[in-house]
Formats: structure tokens, sequence, C-alpha cells
């Protein structure tokens, strides 16, 4: 049985994104804000969600993820991290994310390039840095055939200037990866993935790897299109292996993600101290050849 109370997040494994090192399980910041950030539902407690950052950067995550567009009618995801963490610790390595944006009524909308700087400095004004170590561009659905040449390298252009250390992309393709690594170097790529994806997200985390790339999933616990979280039903197959180990579904999902290479990060969220620990102590799960064929033929 695995004790997930004493399970650090250096027990996965580190990553270079650029020359900042983390830890291979990070932590995602979108499920601080409450119970559905998107659509304004209830706000988070305030203290727990703070407790939480806390516990994380204890347990050695040094990698959070976060957006100025994480919040709900009360919380922002950015504000949080501030007002839990700040002064921040040396190693701590924040991920953020442009392009898309919401109004205070939770509207949403989609920068121009010119725009861009002015959703990293709001991202810069909320965790109260003065550069923002990784910024992700993150790709609207409906440019998943179109170029990203603008937006990138209006990103570029502000990473020459200072406010940002290093470069990522978000749900993209591969020739939209090609496409910002001849504008400027690009040191992850975040993309919906885990147990269950179709073959060329398979071929596209090996790609990533080839180049020295990280490859950082979301929705590795829920699947594609959770953004309401996990469902509660599980196959019979992550259920067995979950058995086999003393473990819930959640961590073996975990597990097998980062179990698809040493570039491979995990960023998973949530809101409930105990999920915390449990998520970290999945970097420390070792899945077997015949489990991991299991589960990726088995989902």
């Amino acid at each position: 049985m695995l004790d997930s109370t004493t399970v650090p997040a250096a027990a996965a494994g580190t990553w270079k994104l650029g020359d900042l090192t983390v830890n291979r399980v990070g932590f995602g910041a979108m499920r601080l804000t409450g119970t559905a950030p998107f659509d304004m539902g209830e706000p988070s407690d305030r203290e727990r969600s703070i407790r939480v950052l806390r516990r994380a950067v204890e347990l050695g995550v040094n990698h959070i993820d976060t957006a100025a567009f994480y919040f709900s009618s009360l919380r922002s995801a950015n504000e949080l991290i501030n007002r839990a963490l700040a002064p921040y610790p040396d190693d701590l390595v924040i991920v953020t994310k442009v392009w898309p944006g919401r109004n205070a009524s939770g509207e949403w909308s989609w920068a121009t390039p010119e725009q861009l700087r002015g959703q990293v400095e709001e991202n810069l004004r909320q965790l109260g840095r003065d550069h923002l170590d990784v910024v992700n561009l993150r790709v609207p659905p409906s440019r998943r055939t179109g170029s990203i040449a603008e937006h990138f390298g209006a990103l570029a252009a502000l990473r020459d200037a200072g406010l940002i250390r290093h470069l990522g992309v978000s749900n993209v393709t591969p020739g939209h990866l090609a496409e910002a690594r001849s504008i400027a170097p690009v040191v992850c790529v975040q993309n919906p993935y885990g147990i269950g994806a179709p073959a060329d997200d398979q071929e596209f985390v090996r790609t990533c790897g080839e180049q020295g790339i990280a490859f950082v999933p979301f929705f590795a616990i829920a699947g594609e299109g959770a953004e309401a979280g996990a469902t509660g039903t599980e196959s019979d197959v992550v259920l067995a292996v979950a058995r086999a180990h003393g473990a819930t579904p959640a961590q073996i999902r975990l597990a097998w993600t980062l179990q698809q290479g040493p570039h491979v990060l995990a960023i998973p969220g949530t809101s409930n101290p105990d999920h915390l620990a449990d998520n970290v102590a999945a970097g420390a799960l070792r899945l077997s050849d015949a489990e991991l064929a299991l589960l990726s033929g088995g989902h």
C-alpha cells in the first residue's frame, strides 16, 4: 500500500524547462478557485486553498501551472498563489498561459498579438513578479489548422524584453510546434493526454522527447474534455491495476502518464489536501511493462 503522506514530489525525478529544473510531479492551480471556475460557480474556501498550496511546496512541488483566467466569483488562482507562497522559494517555477482571456463577468475572448503584452502584465501583477518563468501560448480550437506565428512572435519579443524567461505552447499540433520553434526556443508542450490517447498523440509525445521538450499533459486523470473533473466512473483495467498496487485509479493514471517518458511531467490539480498528497505520491508508483501495455490497450 502506498503511503501518500510521506512521498515527496522528487520521487518521480526531475526535468529541465530550459535552465529551470522541476520535479516531474507539479501542481495545476485551476481547481483552487472553486467548484466551477469557468462558469463562476461556488467560490473555494480561501484558507483551504492557501493550505493546499503551502502543503504542495512542503511536499517538494516546485512547478505550478496557472493562468490569469483561472478565477471564480471571489477567487483568483494567481492571487491565491501570491498570498500563499510569496516571497517565492528560489526553486519555484510558475508557468502561466495567455491568448484566452476573461472579463470580470467571466466572458471569454481571444487576444490579438498586440494584446498579449497586457495579458503577460496582468499575470505579473497578480503573481507579484517582475518576470514570468514560463509562458505557454494557449492556441484556440479555431486555430488547429492555422498559423500561430504572429502570436508566438509577439511572445518571443516579450521574452527578448525580459518579461518572460522561457516559452511553451499549449493545445497544439506538431505543425504548430515546428512553426513556433522556427521563431524561438520552446521548452514545453501542454496538451490533453492520458490513458486512451490516440496513436497520433502518442507519437507527438515521443517527438517532444526526441527534441528535448517537456510534454505536460492536462486532464491526465479525468480524460479529455473534462474541465469539470473526473467523472467518477472508471475502467475495469484501471481498477484492477489500482487494487494490485493499493493505489487509487487517479494515482494509476498519473503513474502511467509519467512512465511514458522522462520528459513527461504531471500537473494534477485539486483543492483537497488529501488528494494533493495522493497525486504527489503517484510519482513513486512503478508500473510493470505488462501493466503499462494492459492500460495502453485496455482503457
